[in-house]
């Protein structure tokens, strides 16, 4: 490749990135987390269950650049380890819901009638209830733990994207595209699954970025409430509920956690942002 080739190829990436500034700092934020939570092994300066009662909340210092916590547990290595935990929440939290709303909203678009008031009725009475509420009964019920949070979000938290898709679908099932494939004989589950979900899917794509903050900020409320991943496993919710005990006398237990979940939210939000705009989705 020439040097002129080469000079060319940068400006165009360069441009690209000028006008996906807000996607691709949303992307490198979430970029930092996810090689922080794939190298936790190797670059966590401490166990980060391995308690010292002789360096109990200790100030950031070079030994521990964060802190210990009461137990005498290096900040920095916890929240090293807490962004694995923190990551599965908001993926594993988005993909459940994801994949029952897309699925729900499709049919009930698709079809109509009958089948779409059965279901969209049944959204009605999910939404009738505020979210968080419904979510803390449904763990109370199935007990403390991050399985019984992921439960909980795939029964709850599908609603918001069958209701993007199934409108979506009704303005799209009728269009020539639709109409034509109908006409070549083409099965119902291909008309929609192959040619209708595609073109609806994108609104959804964008959303479930903005739900992924919503996600992680509920995983990280619903463990400071003791319900979600317990102690001694890092987690920065957990991190936070600890440390408020002692946030007059040691402020780093919570404030390291706390920017750690604000930043990897505001990477999600740019992320979701920033798809937005590639993919052309107003709101």
């Amino acid at each position: 490749m020439t040097a002129a080739a080469i000079g060319t190829t940068t400006t165009r990436r360069y441009r690209w990135l000028s006008r996906n500034l807000t996607l691709s700092i949303g992307a490198g934020l979430l970029g930092m987390f996810v090689m922080m939570a794939l190298l936790a092994p190797w670059i966590a300066p401490y166990d980060p269950i391995l308690q010292n009662g002789e360096i109990r909340l200790t100030a950031p210092s070079w030994a521990h650049p964060f802190g210990t916590d009461n137990f005498g547990r290096d900040i920095l290595s916890r929240v090293i380890w807490g962004a694995r935990i923190d990551l599965q929440i908001a993926v594993i939290g988005v993909v459940f819901p994801f994949f029952i709303g897309t699925l729900v909203g499709t049919i009930a678009g698709f079809f109509g009638g009958i089948v779409d008031i059965v279901f969209m009725r049944l959204v009605d009475i999910i939404l009738a209830f505020p979210f968080l509420v419904l979510m803390l009964a449904i763990i109370a019920i199935l007990g403390p733990g991050l399985t019984s949070f992921y439960i909980a979000m795939a029964l709850v938290g599908w609603v918001s994207y069958a209701r993007l898709i199934r409108a979506q679908m009704l303005v799209i099932k009728n269009s020539d595209y639709a109409v034509a494939a109908t006409s070549l004989g083409f099965s119902r589950s291909r008309i929609m699954f192959r040619h209708l979900l595609p073109n609806a899917i994108a609104g959804s794509i964008v959303f479930s970025m903005s739900d992924a903050v919503l996600v992680l900020l509920n995983g990280a409320a619903i463990s400071y409430l003791g319900l979600g991943i317990q102690p001694p496993v890092a987690e920065w919710g957990v991190m936070v509920a600890e440390g408020q005990a002692f946030i007059t006398t040691a402020w780093w237990i919570t404030l390291f956690p706390g920017l750690s979940i604000v930043t990897l939210a505001f990477g999600f939000s740019l992320l979701g942002d920033g798809l937005g705009e590639l993919l052309g989705v107003k709101e």
